[in-house]
């Protein structure tokens, strides 16, 4: 039986939004207290929050020690999840509408492993093995923030179905993914309405059950609230206006379109793909690999999973789990070859 934490991280004032992440171990692992155990840093996708990787999470523990996983940590982007609700005033500053970068999620990640203040948060992440995971949005974000300064030096990277993309397709995707955040039915009568309209349609149907059910309970928050002063019921806690608002960022996939080649190189670098490509095209993926990764053979590892879409964490948590592990394994073995 996994143990949790939850954190509210204060980083202010090198950062000027409140963070939350949640911290996951084994009380009966060898390795919950062995510095030279990994720790997992995990990070989510755009309209998403950090409790959606706890079915991966689980998945990931029953496979066994020989991961060797110290702990795992995952962080919600400062204007979704928990984060949203505390951050619910700042986030209506012009700073973080009509557009909110990418780079935010980065700084966040940032001040939380480089110790940018230290209310809420008793780990040392500096002193840790680092092994930071991203899925869509945040595998961009996670290359951002190893750019800032006092660096991160994680073991390795695990990037999930990475938003990577040449300049020429980001304004068709992100038009496309703008659009359909802006119509979201986002008002509820309840959480058990919500499930039951969520899971009547197909695209919510083919999640985990156990994913969408944590998306229900960890992803609403009860009426009022300011965006919805007047409404009663439950709603999203990352609004419509700041799904919208992250879809915009087209600046960040650009950019790091133009970094990811030289840090592969330099830190082992996994990717784990679905084999459906729905989000993103075959010959997106395949230039993205080509040009910006500088092909296959730079990366530590290329994995897929069979029958997944871009959602893959959402629809395939004991997949991704499985393929985690393969990750962690070889990264094991590779650290105990250095040794």
């Amino acid at each position: 039986m996994l143990a949790s934490q939850t954190y509210i991280f204060d980083p202010r004032p090198q950062y000027p939004l409140l963070l939350t992440a949640k911290r996951y171990w084994d009380p009966a692992s060898p390795y919950s207290d062995d510095p030279a155990a990994l720790t997992l840093v995990l990070t989510h996708g755009t309209g998403f929050h950090k409790e959606l990787y706890e079915p991966t999470i689980e998945d990931l523990y029953r496979l066994g020690p020989s991961a060797k996983i110290r702990e795992v940590w995952a962080l919600d982007a400062p204007n979704h999840g928990d984060a949203a609700v505390l951050n619910e005033q700042a986030l209506r500053s012009a700073c973080y509408a009509p557009v909110f970068g990418w780079q935010e999620y980065a700084r966040a990640l940032h001040a939380l492993l480089a110790g940018h203040g230290t209310a809420g948060v008793d780990v040392d992440f500096r002193a840790r093995r680092l092994v930071l995971v991203g899925h869509s949005m945040s595998a961009v974000s996670i290359i951002l923030a190893l750019t800032y300064q006092p660096a991160i030096e994680p073991e390795c990277l695990v990037m999930i179905e990475m938003m990577g993309i040449n300049a020429q397709a980001v304004p068709g995707l992100m038009k496309v993914l703008t659009e359909g955040a802006a119509a979201r039915r986002d008002v509820w009568p309840s959480r058990a309405e919500a499930y039951r309209a969520l899971k009547a349609r197909p695209a919510w149907r083919a999640w985990d059950d156990r994913v969408l059910r944590i998306f229900v309970e960890s992803g609403l928050r009860p009426l009022p609230t300011l965006e919805y002063p007047d409404k009663e019921g439950v709603t999203l806690k990352c609004t419509r206006r700041q799904e919208t608002a992250t879809y915009r960022d087209a600046l960040a996939i650009a950019v790091v379109y133009r970094l990811l080649g030289p840090m592969v190189q330099r830190i082992p670098t996994h990717f784990i793909n679905g084999t459906v490509d729905d989000h993103l095209s075959r010959a997106v993926k395949e230039d993205f690999l080509a040009n910006a990764v500088g092909g296959a053979q730079h990366l530590a590892s290329l994995s897929h999973v069979l029958g997944a879409g871009h959602l893959v964490v959402q629809t395939h948590p004991a997949e991704v789990a499985r393929a985690l592990f393969g990750v962690l394994c070889r990264e094991n073995d590779r650290l105990r070859a250095k040794l």
